[in-house]
């Protein structure tokens, strides 16, 4: 079936996704947050545009121009992908590299329900029970301490980070149709110089080059082959089942956090491991239900 490619496509933008989290974390020891999140979409828009560049001579490839109508649409992506990432990098300096990759699937949650309520996506049952699961397990990563009910003011960052990501994802769809690699481009550039001048102002940059290069790389496979392969998912499949899928990226940062770190988490992440992968289970298989409510 056609769907198959394009499932693939989001599966393999979760896969890539997966590695910005504990990566970051080490690079967050010498580089400010601000100026990591600058660089990841600076990394992803130079990377892709120079894909591009080769595509454009090796190829007769013809993509459709932006209108009008889709200039709203774009300022938005570019707005929202200036403050997602450098809160989520204020958040993953605050926390556990492996509760914030977690909590990066709360981006299903944000998707979803905007989706619906914004722009009238219908949300099958059993989505409607992964939304539960998944905030459930979200509120209990949440907590710094869930017997003291002390909240994580990192965990408030990643998720308003995975929030403003929610209803980007739903503004990236109104350019689906695009060419997804010009999408990835024009986020990575105008995004990244964004993030920049922040960094600049607040006299953040560090001019450790072979750092600025690991970051740079970091973004181009982390978010600019993972946004390209997200983006044309979204063409077939949707803003809210697309996310779904993505879904695979937190369990393999969780992973990978664990594995390069080597803590060992609290209660709390295991109680929400749980809950989050059976919310994600439930979220991925939903296309195979008939019954839309």
């Amino acid at each position: 079936m056609k769907d198959k490619k394009y499932i693939l496509y989001a599966i393999l933008a979760a896969l890539l996704y997966a590695l910005s989290t504990p990566i970051s974390k080490i690079l967050l020891v010498d580089l400010s947050p601000v100026f990591i999140a600058s660089l990841l979409y600076l990394g992803a828009g130079i990377g892709m545009s120079f894909i591009g560049y080769i595509r454009k001579k090796t190829t007769n490839y013809v993509y459709r121009k932006f209108t009008k109508d889709e200039i709203p649409a774009i300022l938005g992506m570019i707005v929202l992908d200036i403050i997602a990432p450098i809160f989520l990098m204020i958040g993953l300096s605050r926390s556990h590299p492996e509760n914030v990759a977690l909590l990066n699937n709360f981006e299903i949650v944000a998707t979803s329900l905007i989706a619906f309520f914004i722009f009238k996506e219908i949300i099958p049952k059993r989505l409607k029970f992964a939304i539960l699961l998944v905030t459930i397990a979200s509120i209990i990563l949440s907590f710094e301490d869930i017997t003291a009910l002390k909240f994580s003011l990192g965990s408030l960052f990643v998720l308003m980070a995975a929030t403003f990501w929610g209803l980007e994802n739903n503004l990236t769809r109104k350019l689906s149709f695009n060419d997804p690699l010009m999408v990835v481009v024009i986020k990575g550039i105008f995004s990244g110089l964004g993030s920049l001048v922040i960094a600049l102002f607040l006299k953040e940059i560090d001019l450790n080059w072979g750092l600025i290069l690991i970051t740079l790389l970091l973004g181009f496979i982390a978010y600019g082959l993972s946004i390209f392969f997200y983006v044309s998912a979204q063409k077939v499949l949707g803003a809210a089942k697309t996310s779904t899928f993505y879904a695979f990226a937190p369990f393999v940062g969780a992973f990978l956090s664990l594995m390069i770190f080597q803590e060992i988490p609290k209660l709390n992440f295991f109680i929400a491991l749980i809950i989050m992968g059976f919310g994600s289970y439930y979220a991925s298989t939903d296309h195979k239900q008939k019954d839309i409510e």
